[in-house]
């Protein structure tokens, strides 16, 4: 029995090399079962409803893939019933990792930043063994869960777009997470974990929509799992949508997540945009329906809303169904986490070739807000959550704050699980931005 660790931590070592050196590897089409795989549908003779939110509905018990090679880790994937962007029963999937010691006392929930309007895309079905180019990026993730598997937690990995691929449809991406949580320690799961297994939360940039809003919806959606949570951590934030889409507009890299975004939106909360946008407009529109941010980043450089948008509607604030979602999906009109946070943020976006300054939003990492995050860690330090720690690296992009970030959020995830006083940042946080809800103006 003393060598069963040993031999997972070599497995777990085998699917980091494998990631490392078999990226570039994956393939550019969606793999037919990514499509046809029925562990994804609820088949049940009950209706959704009738279930509460993180009852497993079905399991299975995999070899994790990374680039569709298996490895010696071994996952087991979860269905079970969450709720939607609109309050809906649906029906989500999550993955897990055992830990290596056998511990069931801890675990780490990593939210994907996977960033899809694809569901092939999402985590779980790269975990299957299913290649796509948008699974690229669950498949490099590899890379950021192998050292929490090597430290002997629990690692649980939720496709937190659902399986609609609901793109920063924030609430969702919460409830998913929750509700993942939930499942993973359920009985019925035997994943190795119970009710009184501890979780920390961990994601960044898309990872991070979904760690933010969990945190901030645990205390009322699930207080059962929030009373287990010891605190989050994510970085690359988005906060205000609205705030996002007029700094990333023009922007010669990141301009692609403005089609993204509004497709999201239009999914998660049943809009019809064709009516605003133009002839070109919806030729972009059209063109990422089931595109990843792999197909965005780049490939429209310098695009802006007012060049997808009719003239009458060139500020996107004429466009009541828009205002109306965006402000369901702005992380500061929601409660506030009572649990520790770390919270770190770019704002060097000129390297990612975003150079815009708007008035009342100003600069940030290049898709990212820094004003927005400061304005939110500010706004939980005030209401209730003292125990924010906050880092802003004014020299770095997106990117290249995901490379700083990584151990540092790991050591912090370490720290609150060793049972050591949270840090704050609370009294030294710089002044940010207004969070205020957007207000429809008349179109032109």
């Amino acid at each position: 029995m003393r060598r069963r660790p040993a031999r997972r931590i070599a497995a777990t070592t085998a699917v980091v090399a494998l990631a490392a050196a078999g990226i570039s590897t994956a393939a550019a089409t969606t793999s037919s079962a990514a499509t046809t795989d029925s562990f994804y549908s609820y088949s049940g003779s009950a209706p959704l409803s009738s279930y509460a939110p993180g009852t497993v509905l079905k399991s299975r018990t995999l070899q994790y893939h990374v680039v569709g090679i298996p490895t010696p880790v071994t996952a087991i994937q979860l269905l079970f019933r969450t709720t939607d962007a609109q309050g809906r029963p649906s029906a989500g999937v999550t993955s897990v990792i055992r830990s290596i010691t056998g511990d069931t006392g801890k675990a780490v929930s990593y939210q994907s930043f996977y960033d899809s309007l694809n569901p092939a895309d999402s985590p779980s079905r790269a975990i299957a063994g299913d290649l796509t180019l948008g699974g690229v990026i669950p498949n490099a993730e590899a890379l950021f869960l192998a050292p929490l598997v090597l430290q002997g937690y629990n690692v649980v990995i939720p496709d937190t777009e659902g399986q609609s691929a609901d793109f920063a449809a924030g609430p969702e991406y919460g409830t998913t997470t929750l509700d993942s949580i939930r499942a993973a320690t359920s009985s019925a799961a035997g994943a190795g974990m119970n009710s009184d297994t501890k979780f920390g939360l961990e994601g960044y940039s898309g990872g991070a929509i979904a760690t933010g809003w969990a945190a901030a919806l645990a205390p009322s959606y699930a207080p059962d799992v929030n009373r287990d949570l010891v605190g989050f951590a994510d970085g690359g934030l988005l906060v205000d949508p609205a705030h996002n889409l007029k700094y990333v507009n023009g922007s010669l890299v990141w301009s692609g997540v403005i089609p993204m975004a509004i497709i999201g939106v239009a999914r998660s909360y049943g809009i019809d945009f064709s009516k605003y946008l133009t002839p070109y407009g919806m030729q972009v529109y059209n063109q990422l329906q089931q595109g990843s941010i792999v197909n965005a980043l780049g490939e429209y450089p310098g695009l802006t809303w007012q060049k997808m948008a009719k003239p009458a509607y060139a500020d996107p604030d004429s466009v009541p169904e828009f205002v109306n979602a965006v402000n369901k999906i702005n992380l500061g009109s929601v409660g506030t986490p009572t649990i520790p946070g770390y919270i770190a943020q770019g704002d060097g976006g000129v390297l990612e070739g975003t150079f815009s300054n708007p008035p009342g939003i100003g600069t940030g990492d290049g898709v990212m807000v820094a004003g927005d995050v400061r304005a939110l860690a500010r706004q939980y330090c005030a209401t209730g959550d003292g125990s924010v720690k906050f880092d802003q690296f004014d020299p770095l992009s997106h990117v290249g704050t995901a490379v700083a970030w990584a151990p540092l959020a790991l050591g912090w995830l370490n720290d609150r699980f060793a049972g050591k006083a949270a840090p704050s940042d609370c009294g030294s946080i710089a002044a940010g931005n207004s969070l205020a809800p957007e207000q429809v103006v008349p179109a032109s």
